[in-house]
């Protein structure tokens, strides 16, 4: 639905689909790299969750990327308590696969030091799967906290009322999204 309301906004979004279970954060960030620059003069980029790490390492190493600006959805960027919590089974890191266990299951201190102007979205309803795996701190989107979604060095960051999952499907998810790779501001601070 996001991409859809993307498209409908005046975007016109492309999906790219990596392997999560069999990737490395340095591959995937470059099939990120390489397809942004197929894209033409201006590549906006939007991710959710793992997807936003992979972004920022592409927007991080990849070079002569076409300018634009990124919004990360939820991103676990400081890590993840419900993946390391996961990643102490005895079949933890089979679930996570290696991308998800080597990047989110220890805590990480990412900051954004580029050109590129990076809008963050993090979510304060506590609805989904990660709560039932980890004590997450409050506020959280039932997945990734709040504080862990905080990207030192962004351009901007909001809190809306939605889950983690419930950010691909969310009215005022896509309205900030399209509001920010417009203009460079979230929509309260377009006021």
């Amino acid at each position: 639905m996001l991409r859809d309301r993307l498209q409908r906004a005046g975007f016109a979004p492309s999906n790219l689909h990596y392997s999560s279970m069999h990737a490395t954060l340095a591959g995937a960030a470059a099939v990120l790299g390489e397809r942004l620059r197929t894209i033409g003069e201006t590549a906006h980029v939007v991710a959710h969750s793992l997807g936003a790490i992979v972004a920022l390492e592409a927007l991080s190493t990849a070079r002569d990327l076409p300018p634009g600006r990124a919004v990360f959805l939820g991103p676990p960027v400081q890590g993840s308590r419900a993946a390391k919590a996961i990643a102490s089974w005895s079949h933890g890191p089979q679930i996570l696969g290696g991308l998800a266990l080597a990047e989110l299951s220890t805590t990480r201190e990412r900051r954004w030091d580029g050109p590129r102007e990076i809008g963050v979205i993090a979510g304060s309803r506590s609805a989904g799967l990660g709560r039932l795996f980890a004590d997450l701190p409050r506020p959280n989107d039932g997945t990734v906290s709040v504080c862990e979604a905080r990207l030192p060095g962004a351009s901007a960051e909001i809190v809306l009322d939605v889950s983690h999952t419930g950010m691909l499907f969310s009215t005022a998810v896509a309205v900030a999204t399209a509001t920010f790779l417009a203009s460079g501001l979230f929509p309260a601070e377009s006021r």
